[in-house]
């Protein structure tokens, strides 16, 4: 799948349509700016880094993949530079291989393009799976207009929970569209505590992308606490997981009874977001980010 920016007259669900690619396909330029945005996190070097790469012309799947493991972040970025349209193609990257949404990259993304234009009205990324991301700027808050998924119940291996260092647990349940185990505990300082064995939790399930833990929050200002180990298809813990919360934001509103939560994630690094569950299958995600670092990625 190649970027090109939205023509005049394409619809966003065009985007990545194979006749436009070939019509779009153009050499890419070896130099990009590029970024590196602390996201869900008020302050530098706190929350999840993620690389941001704006491109001038499409990029192969494997320079692609080659600049995100070089990165090494969680999750890389690509956009397409456009001049004349609100729509953006965002493609997203972990060091190990192309994942189909990610909320903390796409804060970043959007915190680049708001910083780079200060008047710019909402945004439209288009996903590789055809999603519709609008995103807006409230201040120094980027607003993020996610889908909600549902999940089912689900049966945790016993392995697992060896590999994550549990006994008993809440609740498991399983989301199909990210491929996500979802485990309830009823302590919060025991998720915080957790120091998982990774080669054994690898070993413990196939076929997910990641296992994620909650809790509800001993802290007075959120609602819920979690914590994402995804050695199956990035790094072993992801700081701060927007995605995840297009599943755990209805989880959570159903287990409390409200429709807006906050969330912290208390991973080393820490962050936090609020969530909101908006009617007609979206959460809207609300959180800050930090720009710490801008530069041109080279490649001969």
């Amino acid at each position: 799948m190649l970027f090109h920016t939205n023509p005049k007259g394409t619809s966003p669900e065009n985007l990545f349509n194979k006749d436009n690619q070939k019509s779009f396909l153009y050499l890419a330029p070896m130099k990009n700016k590029t970024f590196i945005v602390d996201a869900f996190t008020d302050r530098p070097f706190c929350g999840n880094p993620a690389g941001v790469c704006l491109t001038t012309g499409p990029l192969e799947n494997n320079l692609m993949q080659s600049i995100a493991s070089e990165l090494g972040f969680s999750e890389t970025a690509f956009i397409s530079q456009n001049d004349q349209s609100e729509y953006y193609p965002i493609r997203y990257f972990s060091p190990k291989m192309e994942i189909p949404l990610c909320g903390h990259a796409t804060l970043a993304a959007a915190k680049v393009l708001f910083q780079r234009e200060s008047q710019i009205g909402p945004i439209h990324f288009t996903t590789i799976e055809g999603l519709d991301l609008i995103i807006q700027s409230e201040g120094e808050l980027v607003v993020m207009e996610f889908p909600v998924y549902d999940t089912f119940p689900a049966d945790t291996p016993t392995a697992m929970l060896s590999a994550l260092g549990l006994g008993e647990i809440v609740n498991t349940v399983y989301n199909e569209e990210t491929k996500i185990l979802l485990l309830e505990i009823d302590d919060c300082e025991t998720l915080q505590q957790m120091a998982p064995d990774y080669e054994a939790l690898v070993r413990s399930h196939q076929g997910i992308n990641g296992v994620l833990v909650t809790a509800t929050s001993n802290q007075e200002a959120y609602d819920f606490e979690s914590r994402y180990f995804w050695p199956w298809s990035g790094t072993n813990e992801d700081p701060v997981t927007g995605g995840t919360h297009t599943f755990l934001s209805k989880y959570w509103a159903d287990r409390l009874g409200k429709n807006r939560l906050m969330s912290f994630q208390c991973s080393e690094r820490t962050g936090s977001m609020e969530v909101e569950l908006a009617g007609n299958n979206k959460v809207l995600i609300r959180g800050e980010a930090q720009i710490v670092f801008e530069g041109v990625f080279v490649v001969d």
